[in-house]
C-alpha cells in the first residue's frame, strides 16, 4: 500500500512533472537568500522568476527587521508610500530612493540599494561637538538643498 502511494508521487523515467504551481514560492525562498541586485537581474529570466521577484517573502528579507519602528519615528508628511497597503518591494525601493526624515527631522533614514543596509544620516545639530556653540571654533551654515531643517544660529 505504501509503495503504491510513493509511486503515485514520483514521475516515471521520461515523464515530466507538470505541477509547477509551487515553483514561484520555492524560487522566492531562494531569492530571499541572495541580494536585491540578484533578484532584479534574475527576474529577467522567466515569468516564474518575475512572479517570485514580486513576492513579499523576498523583499521582507531585504528590509531591516526594525523598519516599521524606524518609520514610526518619521515626520508625518514625509513618506512616499503607505506602510499598510504597499508591497514590501515598493517599501524597499521607496526607502532606497527617497530618504525619510525621522526624530523630529534631525536624522534621515534610507536603505542602500545594493544590500538593503540601513543608512542613517545625522544633521549637524544632532551631533554633540565640543565647543560647538563657540563661533571661534565652529560656524554652522544652512545649505539651501539640505534635507534637514534650518536652525537659527
Amino acid at each position: 500500500m505504501e509503495e503504491e502511494e510513493e509511486e503515485k508521487g514520483k514521475a516515471t523515467e521520461g515523464e515530466e512533472i507538470s505541477d509547477f504551481s509551487s515553483l514561484p514560492g520555492v524560487v522566492a525562498k531562494i531569492f530571499s537568500l541572495t541580494t536585491p541586485t540578484d533578484v532584479c537581474r534574475s527576474s529577467a529570466v522567466s515569468r516564474i522568476f518575475v512572479a517570485a521577484a514580486q513576492s513579499d517573502t523576498v523583499w521582507d528579507r531585504f528590509l531591516p527587521t526594525d523598519w516599521e519602528l524606524l518609520i514610526s519615528r518619521r515626520k508625518t508628511s514625509n513618506l512616499n508610500f503607505d506602510p499598510i497597503s504597499s508591497s514590501k518591494k515598493e517599501i524597499f525601493f521607496s526607502l532606497c530612493n527617497s530618504p525619510v526624515l525621522i526624530d523630529d527631522g534631525n536624522k534621515s533614514l534610507s536603505l542602500e540599494k545594493w544590500s538593503g543596509k540601513k543608512c542613517i544620516m545625522l544633521g549637524a545639530r544632532d551631533l554633540s561637538i565640543v565647543w560647538c556653540d563657540t563661533s571661534y571654533y565652529w560656524s554652522l551654515e544652512h545649505h539651501p538643498y539640505s534635507r534637514f531643517k534650518a536652525y537659527e544660529i
